[in-house]
């Protein structure tokens, strides 16, 4: 296992080492001990143990985000699509940091293998590139709907440039991501 860092401090692309033949192919999706002597290594702290493992199925074009929990149920997130592709997006919502509003997009895939690693203190949102992606990701808490919160994906005060499948010119949304506020207007952890 292999973690690069993005531009994003703390935000981080987990690439796996995968070992095929003819047979096929096998990889460690996930060991606890590597991934933290990893982070290590980069000068990150220590996540909190992962409690929860989702899994959802999308469209292509499908958006979902940018979502975010409050404390105490904040929430990093540990991502990987097993069928598909999507383009995965991290914003930086930390009060006081000096990348506030930053985002970073990384497309991860069936093939390609990476995760992305997205502490808590930032807002996750990504876009299915294909029909039937599947995306897995594991959370450092639960899901608790008091302190489930969005930002509005097409803010333009982030200018996310999402990237659209073939014959898709509006994303599909969740009418709660739709009414979600800019970060401007969010009710964001505090500092």
């Amino acid at each position: 296992m292999k973690l690069l860092p993005t531009a994003l401090p703390g935000v981080i692309i987990v690439e796996p080492a995968v070992f095929g033949d003819d047979r096929g192919w096998f990889y460690e999706s996930f060991n606890e001990a590597r991934f933290l002597a990893g982070l290590a290594e980069l000068g990150l702290p220590a996540t909190r143990r992962f409690v929860q493992d989702n899994h959802s199925c999308s469209k292509a074009g499908v958006l979902r985000g940018l979502h975010y929990q409050l404390p105490p149920h904040a929430q990093g997130k540990l991502v990987r699509v097993v069928r598909g592709a999507a383009w995965d997006v991290a914003v930086d919502i930390r009060a006081g940091s000096p990348r506030f509003g930053q985002w970073v997009g990384v497309e991860i895939s069936e093939a390609n293998r990476r995760q992305l690693w997205i502490p808590e203190g930032f807002a996750h949102g990504f876009v299915a590139l294909q029909d039937d992606t599947h995306f897995l990701y594991k959370t450092t808490d639960v899901y608790a709907k008091d302190c489930e919160r969005a930002i509005r994906w097409d803010d333009p005060g982030l200018a996310i440039a999402w990237p659209l499948p073939a014959g898709v010119t509006v994303p599909l949304v969740a009418p709660k991501d739709a009414a979600a506020p800019p970060l401007s207007r969010a009710d964001l952890p505090p500092g």
